[in-house]
């Protein structure tokens, strides 16, 4: 397996060094199964690139790349280039969360520094043929940041005023929160309307669509 990168730069070139080889090429190199489909290894892609690229952070709260602050997302994307599905960020903390701020939260560390690796992901494209694209390093503008912060506190003061359920995916501009388990059994703390305790589904941050697809926009120079 490679070794950690030691440098942004490292890290940058394993990336491009995968552009426009297939899913398969590269389990090939690891010695990973390529699965059938994706309904019951949704994490696999992810999990192939990091081994590509020596990401150490696993599910840590953290980004891929704590030595260099920088975090991996693989997008599946369309003939087109349009993402196919929104991206999760990270778990949204539910209970001892007054007082956080912006600045310190991980949903900020996480997008702070981001290696955008697109995969192809039509679904009549067998998983081992899909192929991987061009890499992109990308950091939030200040347009982006404040869009991110605000969408970031409205979602936060909903779950403090304990309106977590009454949170839907329409919710934000940029960002939203849905529920993130693998079935409704998965239950966790949060606080109800009254500051009561109860258990509900775990949530998770999760960029909308269009915001990726405008990074992707910008720096591929997309069809609109």
């Amino acid at each position: 397996m490679p070794n950690n990168p030691q440098s942004e730069q490292e890290l940058l070139s394993r990336a491009y060094a995968m552009a426009g080889f297939t899913l398969a090429q590269l389990a090939a190199e690891v010695g990973v199964a390529v699965p059938k489909d994706l309904r019951r290894d949704k994490g696999w892609v992810g999990q192939l690139i990091e081994l590509q690229l020596g990401a150490s952070a696993g599910s840590k709260p953290e980004q891929d790349f704590p030595d260099l602050g920088i975090e991996l997302k693989t997008i599946p994307v369309d003939p087109q280039g349009r993402p196919l599905e929104t991206t999760f960020v990270c778990v949204a903390p539910l209970i001892g969360v007054s007082g956080q701020r912006w600045e310190e939260s991980n949903v900020r560390n996480k997008l702070s520094r981001v290696l955008w690796i697109p995969v192809e992901g039509s679904r009549e494209i067998p998983v081992g043929e899909r192929r991987v694209g061009m890499p992109l390093m990308w950091s939030p503008s200040e347009e982006e940041d404040q869009l991110l912060r605000q969408d970031w506190e409205e979602l936060m003061d909903m779950i403090v005023l304990g309106e977590v359920e009454q949170i839907s995916a329409r919710h934000g501009q940029v960002m939203q929160l849905r529920p993130k388990a693998a079935n409704n059994k998965a239950l966790t703390r949060a606080i109800g309307r009254d500051g009561q305790p109860i258990m509900t589904l775990p949530r998770g941050f999760y960029l909308k669509i269009d915001f990726t697809h405008s990074l992707l926009q910008r720096y591929f120079a997309l069809p609109v």
